[in-house]
Formats: structure tokens, C-alpha cells, sequence
């Protein structure tokens, strides 16, 4: 579940760094949105989603090797 809910943690951090005024990728995020800057939106955005996908794949891999149901099945 932690896997999953990464997504929604790198959002909050978006609101919790605009609403301290905390410096970070999140509120470089919306200083780019107010300031219209293509580039810083779309690098951030990037930036989120890879993030994502390698935390997602790493909880994927790690299932393999906590949980001996899901293992590789050997051709016979």
C-alpha cells in the first residue's frame, strides 16, 4: 500500500511546502504554474513521475522476494 499511496505523499508535499513556504520541488512546481513556465512544469512533472514508476517497481521486485506465492514458475 505504500507503493500505491507515493503518489498522493508527492502531492501533499506540493500543499505542504506552498503552505509553509518550504523550499522544494513542489513549490518550484507552482511558482512555475503562477509564472506560466512550460519547462519547470513539465520537468517537475517528470520529475514526480519517475519518481513514482521506480518506487512502484521496486514494491513490485520486493513482493517476489517476501511473499513465496508470487514466484517465477519453472518451465517443464
Amino acid at each position: 500500500m505504500i507503493g500505491i499511496d507515493f503518489g498522493s505523499y508527492l502531492n501533499g508535499s506540493v500543499l505542504t511546502e506552498t503552505i509553509f513556504g518550504w523550499d522544494g520541488i513542489g513549490r518550484y512546481a507552482v511558482e512555475g504554474i503562477f509564472r506560466r513556465d512550460y519547462p519547470v512544469i513539465m520537468g517537475c512533472v517528470l520529475v514526480g513521475a519517475i519518481i513514482f514508476i521506480i518506487i512502484n517497481l521496486a514494491v513490485d521486485l520486493l513482493y517476489g522476494f517476501l511473499d513465496p506465492r508470487i514466484r517465477c514458475r519453472e518451465k517443464v
